[in-house]
């Protein structure tokens, strides 16, 4: 769920600009054919629509809509087009997360049922033993989405090996909820299992304490305005439009906000990487140097494979590749969306990738090599 493309091949030859103004022509220049590859592919796969923003030397230099948000309204995609993030909220929430555990809310390696008024899971003692690093890392051993077939369960001993789980990314965004915020006694409503719950502060908590602060203006959790023309909407395998998705329910947001609810731009999600590539000083929102180091330091090893092997640390996927060092990424994958960012601390470039269908997915590991290879590459200009 949400996998890194890692990007194979030689460098291409650039030049470096003298200005922002000038830098951003240049790569609007560099880009051009890919932007035509990505209309091809996504044509080929019926891809309606693709947001894109690429950063280098720590500076987005380039942004792009392609597409249309809607085939219904043939609306196209630009820079204010917001798309479901899905699983990218994953290393948006543990930022916050490390936000708290400097101000000394949380541990990260203090159990989280510590912290907890009731159980998230009944039966098990190994519940005792999770923490929020075992959350971030997905150590915990919960499943990744409880279900009829497959109950809420702890499958290992937290900490002894890795298996992707948004339901401990759910116990953790409860338990910081208590901490941080409040819950509403109304709305409340049913989700797997007829698991109930009620509605949370997390959208207002988000927006203040993360996005805001980082420059992520454009999103959010909650939208209560559907009518809004910046929304792209959800497209199926054949490139029909679903359903229309409602984004007003602080109770799905309780339930999802963490692992899956972040609604965002490309360029906005640039912004967010940018918190990594270079970090304004610490404050009462901005992570110390250390709590970011913390955050990129491999926690459990995955895969090891050519030329790669991925780890995962808190809240991202870190692939030590032959090509490129170290990168940083996390995908996500809902219906009718799909989307992927990846970074280099150490080169300072990196790009998001968010998509509006199904096939979504396909066009990511098409393009996402082509794309790494150009912006990775050690610009000799």
């Amino acid at each position: 769920m949400g996998s890194s493309i890692l990007a194979l091949g030689g460098c291409s030859s650039l030049t470096k600009s003298k200005t922002p103004l000038d830098r951003s022509r240049h790569w609007a220049q560099q880009f051009k054919d890919l932007e035509k590859r990505f209309l091809d592919v996504g044509a080929k796969h019926k891809v309606p629509g693709v947001a894109l923003a690429v950063v280098k030397d720590a500076q987005t230099v380039w942004s792009k809509g392609i597409g249309v948000q809607d085939q219904a309204s043939n609306v196209p995609v630009n820079d204010a087009t917001v798309f479901e993030a899905a699983s990218m909220s994953k290393p948006v929430f543990a930022y916050a997360v490390m936000k708290m555990c400097e101000r000394g809310v949380i541990k990260l390696d203090q159990p989280l049922s510590t912290y907890a008024r009731e159980r998230f899971l009944n039966g098990d003692p190994r519940l005792d033993l999770i923490t929020a690093r075992h959350v971030l890392s997905h150590t915990s051993g919960f499943q990744d989405i409880r279900s009829r077939q497959h109950p809420l369960k702890i499958h290992f001993k937290p900490g002894e090996k890795w298996q992707y789980s948004g339901e401990g990314y759910a116990y953790l965004q409860s338990v910081t909820t208590r901490l941080t915020g409040h819950s509403f006694a109304s709305p409340c409503e049913s989700y797997e299992m007829d698991l109930r719950v009620c509605g949370t502060d997390f959208d207002s908590y988000m927006r203040g304490n993360v996005l805001q602060p980082l420059g992520m203006e454009s999103s959010g959790y909650l939208w209560p305005d559907q009518s809004a023309t910046t929304l792209a909407r959800p497209h199926d395998e054949n490139g029909r439009p679903l359903a229309e998705r409602k984004y007003n329910s602080s109770a799905a947001m309780a339930r999802y906000g963490s692992m899956g609810g972040l609604l965002t731009t490309a360029r906005d999600y640039a912004r967010f990487l940018l918190a990594f590539m270079d970090p304004k000083p610490a404050d009462a929102f901005h992570l110390t140097p250390s709590s970011i180091e913390e955050m990129l330091t491999p926690q459990v090893r995955v895969e090891d494979g050519p030329g790669y092997s991925i780890s995962w640390a808190l809240g991202w996927k870190i692939a030590k590749t032959v090509d490129y060092g170290v990168l940083a990424s996390h995908g996500g994958d809902q219906s009718g969306f799909h989307s992927l960012a990846e970074m280099s601390t150490s080169r300072k470039s990196g790009y998001v990738i968010l998509t509006n269908g199904e096939n979504g997915w396909k066009l990511i590991q098409e393009l996402a090599p082509e794309l790494a290879q150009r912006i990775h590459a050690t610009d000799p200009g």
